[in-house]
């Protein structure tokens, strides 16, 4: 009940939108017309509006009642999201799946297995979310995410466990235009340190723990695609997914930058599934670590 107001009443109100009269809408529920009938009465009554013109062969919506019909609909449907968040929790379903994942993760390995969690577990509420760098681990310790699709520098925190899923290679690029695109020689530190750096920062502590840093002068982005546009407009260089620039390199569009002595792993940053060692996930959350594992697995396998 909403007030006086049931769900039974907008059953009432929309079977009759969808069969086009009151008898048939009497059939379809299994119901006599007088009942229906006297439901649309006590709908009007309570609302203090006429939701059918009966002046015709058939009933017809009022302006307010096509008003009301959509609003109805959306009142159905979220109280059958909410019965069948009820049922899947009392079958042992977690309630909720919450997933963070970071700026430098690529989403194209994730698209399909989050498209077949969504099939397998249709009735359960996933929120998915894209955080600066950090943020992921930060939700995970908060409480507020369940899963984290993250980076985890320099080394995996004990607090949490995590499945190493892909790695991501990042190079150094500049714009074709950019001092540093004419050397004809790997860049060493000398080179690097009187150009701007183009960095990709912690939101929350911008000046904390930094890795792969070799310029004294540093602009700090918390979003990934607008420190790309930096680098694309000359401003400076960075390190960059591969995925994200290779086809600018190919256009032309970024030169490629060697540096010499580089400290960034050479096959690139690991990529992990996280969770909370204190709080396991529950079995869709468990499915998707799986799923992302073995999906993961059979791309590292295939041949090139």
């Amino acid at each position: 009940m909403i007030g006086n107001l049931s769900l039974d009443h907008l059953r009432v109100l929309v079977t009759i939108a969808e069969t086009g009269s009151f008898s048939a809408t009497g059939r379809k529920l299994a119901r006599a017309q007088s009942a229906i009938s006297q439901a649309v009465v006590a709908l009007e009554t309570m609302q203090g509006v006429v939701l059918f013109d009966r002046a015709g062969h058939r009933p017809r919506l009022t302006e307010v009642g096509r008003v009301l019909v959509e609003q109805a609909r959306l009142v159905l449907a979220s109280a059958a999201r909410f019965e069948a968040v009820a049922a899947g929790t009392r079958a042992g379903l977690e309630p909720e799946l919450t997933i963070a994942i970071d700026p430098l993760v690529p989403t194209a390995p994730f698209i399909d297995s989050l498209r077949m969690l969504s099939d397998t577990f249709r009735d359960l509420p996933v929120s998915f979310s894209t955080e600066g760098l950090g943020g992921s681990l930060r939700r995970l310790r908060s409480g507020s995410a369940a899963l984290a699709i993250c980076l985890l520098l320099p080394d995996v925190p004990e607090d949490i466990t995590a499945y190493p899923l892909l790695r991501v290679a990042m190079l150094p690029v500049v714009a074709p235009d950019h001092a540093l695109a004419s050397l004809q020689r790997p860049a060493t530190r000398r080179d690097l340190e009187s150009y701007v750096q183009l960095v990709l920062s912690d939101p929350v502590n911008p000046c904390g723990a930094a890795y792969g840093l070799a310029s004294a002068r540093l602009w700090r982005f918390v979003d990934l695609g607008r420190r790309l546009d930096f680098v694309l407009a000359g401003f400076g260089w960075c390190r960059m997914p591969e995925h994200v620039v290779a086809p600018l390199i190919a256009d032309a569009r970024l030169v490629p930058l060697a540096i010499s002595d580089d400290s960034t792993p050479p096959d690139g940053l690991t990529i992990y599934a996280a969770h909370r060692r204190d709080q396991v996930p529950g079995p869709a959350g468990r499915w998707l670590l799986e799923e992302l594992r073995q999906r993961l697995r059979v791309a590292r396998s295939e041949p090139n």
